[in-house]
Order: structure tokens, then C-alpha cells, then sequence
């Protein structure tokens, strides 16, 4: 094999057959493959994924559900699979045209490689206006997330990442007490052990946001931990200098903006503020 994507999935049944289809129609002269790392799902993720196997011949499943989390599964797809080069990409995403020869190309000349990033056609756009409102997106547009100026290295989300076998096993992997953020730890110990994060223009994926109020809530809460985790662990290596991590919240002034509230993507967009920062506050408080 010359590239093995490898998708970490638990109970995808609503989105995964978008991304096995996406896959199926994509073209290369190479032998490619695609691992399901599943991690327990008690839905049909594992029966859909079994029905792609004539289109995808390619396509196993393994079982990642001794322990949770994305980065456990993306560790599990990656000891599984037979190629030196590692494609990554998320269950409820889709790839671009030409995403797999893309990777499998960017690949045979480089060692750590990201793609482009588009919002636009898995989303609705309220929730592409509640997104951009509630969190910086510097950065999807050219593919290598930035999430702000006080970051020093770029950022590959799990989403689509591309590396070489031997610089994923040198750092030890993706780090699996990370349930959130895992890919930020990544990229940054990829680059800290001294290999290059390259942008690739053509590796373009579909990025499928939250659309509803409940589970914009909680990816934003998780969000908001891992990123005092983050900065607790990166602020003395000089990578991640932003705020002061004391663990207060503006409550008056979200309650001010609370009131001005006139659509669903400002609820929205709102809503995630005041979850990222319970989240980061609770982190605080149990460091």
C-alpha cells in the first residue's frame, strides 16, 4: 500500500456513509486503503462501513474500544495499517475531489502535510455565521489552522492530516489522555521535534460544523478545557503565550450581550462563548 486513511469513528451511523462515498469515488493509479478505527459504536456505523467493502475493497475495521477517545482511535488505525504513509481524516467530514492522490503525492515528497479546509457545503448558514462569530477562524482558508496570533506553530486539524509512519511513531503518537485537542498536542510535537508542517493547496476537505444548540454547547465547553490544558502545558515552551489563565469570566458583560440577541446564529454564537469559557474555567479550577 501507498497511503492508508485512516478515519477514528463511534457512532457515526448519521454521517459516515457521506465519507465512505466521497472516498469510493476517488482516483489513483496507487494502491491505497481505508482503515475504520471504531471505537465500540452501538448504532450501525460498523454495518454501513461493511457495505462499502465492494466499492472500497481496500476498507477494514478495527477495534479501537478498549479505550476512548479520537486520538486512541487514530493511534489503533495507525498500527493497523499496512502503508508507511498516514492519511487522517474525521467520520462526519467529507473529502475533496482528489483528496486520497492528493495526500498519497504531498506524501512521497514531504513528511507532515495539511490541506484546505472548506465550511461551505456540509452547513447551513446559520450555523456558518454562529461559528465565525463564536470562535476565530483564521486560518480554514489557507488549510493550516491558526487559531490566533498567540500561537507560534500552525496547527493541523485531525481532520486532514497527512504524515510518514516513522515521525508519528518517533513522537510516540497522538496522546491519548487528550480528549479534546489531541490534534493541536500533535502538530505541535510533530513540529517540536523539528519537521516541517507544509500546507497543500489541493488537499481540500468538507468540514461539518454542529447544528444544534446542545451539541454546539458541548464541543465549545471541550474546547474551552483543552485550551487552558494546552496553555498550561505549552506557555513555558514560548508556543502558546495568550491570556493570563485565572479562570474568570465576564459574566455581567455576557449577560449585557445575552439581551441583544436577535437571531439564531448570535444565540448560537453566544452560546459557545459562554461554553468555551465554563469549560476553561473548569479546567482552572481542577489544575
Amino acid at each position: 500500500m501507498k497511503l492508508s486513511v485512516i478515519i477514528p469513528c463511534f457512532n457515526a451511523e448519521r454521517t459516515i456513509a457521506v465519507q465512505l462515498e466521497a472516498l469510493a469515488n476517488q482516483h489513483w493509479s496507487e494502491p491505497w486503503e481505508v482503515i475504520i478505527s471504531d471505537g465500540g459504536s452501538s448504532d450501525r456505523t460498523t454495518a454501513i462501513a461493511q457495505q462499502y467493502q465492494e466499492k472500497l475493497p481496500n476498507l477494514r475495521v478495527v477495534d479501537c474500544s478498549d479505550r476512548r477517545g479520537a486520538a486512541h482511535g487514530r493511534n489503533v488505525g495507525a498500527q493497523a495499517a499496512a502503508s508507511e504513509a498516514l492519511g487522517f481524516c474525521e467520520a462526519d467530514d467529507e473529502v475533496g475531489s482528489g483528496w486520497v492522490a492528493a495526500m498519497g503525492e504531498a506524501l512521497s515528497q514531504y513528511d507532515f502535510v495539511a490541506g484546505y479546509c472548506d465550511i461551505k457545503k456540509l452547513n447551513q448558514p446559520w450555523a456558518i455565521k454562529a461559528r465565525m462569530g463564536g470562535q476565530l477562524l483564521d486560518g480554514w482558508a489557507d488549510g493550516i489552522m491558526r487559531d490566533n496570533s498567540f500561537v507560534k506553530y500552525s496547527i493541523a486539524g485531525g481532520y486532514t492530516i497527512g504524515i510518514k509512519r516513522s515521525v508519528h511513531e518517533a513522537i510516540g503518537g497522538f496522546d491519548e489522555s487528550i480528549l479534546i485537542g489531541d490534534d493541536v498536542d500533535y502538530s505541535w510535537r510533530v513540529q517540536l521535534a523539528g519537521t516541517k508542517l507544509h500546507h497543500i493547496p489541493d488537499l481540500k476537505i468538507h468540514y461539518r460544523l454542529r447544528h444544534t444548540l446542545a451539541d454546539i454547547y458541548r464541543q465549545a465547553y471541550g474546547y474551552g478545557k483543552s485550551s487552558f490544558c494546552l496553555y498550561k502545558k505549552y506557555q513555558p515552551l514560548g508556543i502558546y503565550s495568550g491570556p493570563l489563565p485565572d479562570g474568570k469570566t465576564d459574566w455581567k458583560l455576557l449577560l449585557k450581550d445575552l439581551v441583544k440577541i436577535r437571531s439564531r446564529e448570535h444565540l448560537a454564537a453566544w452560546l459557545w462563548k459562554v461554553a468555551y469559557q465554563r469549560g476553561y474555567e473548569q479546567a482552572f479550577r481542577m489544575a
